[in-house]
């Protein structure tokens, strides 16, 4: 009986998009209209990047993550695994950028982690160096200047905690005791740190 070996899968682009030679897509993964993806970028399997999404050197982003239209990614940013960015929403690699003096070596750029499940709405602005941890969720036209804990919602200028949400996108109400209940029944708890946490 003879085996057939199905072809190896691949990601899409199209036509428009540039993937730069060296890049790694894995698997699935879509590039969209007009996007520009570097030589030294990372990208995982089943993610979607809209139109005029841009990737540059350094940039590692995980899998089955959803990049929305006009969203740059500058050197020094990691998406985690299902990672949402919002229309035009901005990244930042350099705190103290000037014209004349420019920072353009890898030591000038500072770090931006996005973990796993985040998502950051429409026109937020993340400046650099900061981490948005598991399933942080930051509105639309944010602007976020320090590190955001697992399961809190912020908003404003400067961004600040409004309330927590769950993996799914609940809001999560807190009894006495800390403790919240999704409609689903995954609980949460807030420790007396304020930070929250999913229970086993």
């Amino acid at each position: 009986m003879m085996t057939v070996t199905a072809p190896p899968q691949t990601h899409f682009a199209h036509p428009t998009a540039v993937v730069d030679e060296g890049a790694r897509i894995g698997a699935n993964t879509r590039i969209w209209h007009f996007s520009h993806i570097y030589p030294q970028a990372v990208i995982g399997a089943d993610c979607i990047l809209g139109q005029n999404v841009m990737v540059a050197n350094g940039v590692t982003i995980g899998n089955a993550c959803k990049i929305q239209n006009n969203v740059s990614l500058y050197e020094g940013v990691v998406l985690e695994d299902y990672v949402f960015c919002g229309p035009s929403m901005v990244f930042t690699n350099v705190q103290t950028p000037r014209c004349l003096f420019p920072r353009n070596h890898s030591d000038d750029y500072f770090e931006t982690r996005v973990k796993r499940g985040a998502s950051i709405g429409a026109n937020a602005t993340i400046v650099c160096g900061v981490t948005l941890h598991e399933c942080a969720f930051v509105a639309a036209g944010s602007v976020v200047i320090r590190d955001v804990p697992a399961y809190a919602m912020v908003a404003g200028v400067p961004a600040r905690i409004i309330g927590y949400m769950c993996e799914r996108g609940e809001r999560l109400k807190f009894d006495a005791a800390g403790r919240a209940t999704t409609s689903y029944g995954q609980r949460y708890r807030r420790g007396p740190d304020g930070l929250v946490g999913k229970e086993a």
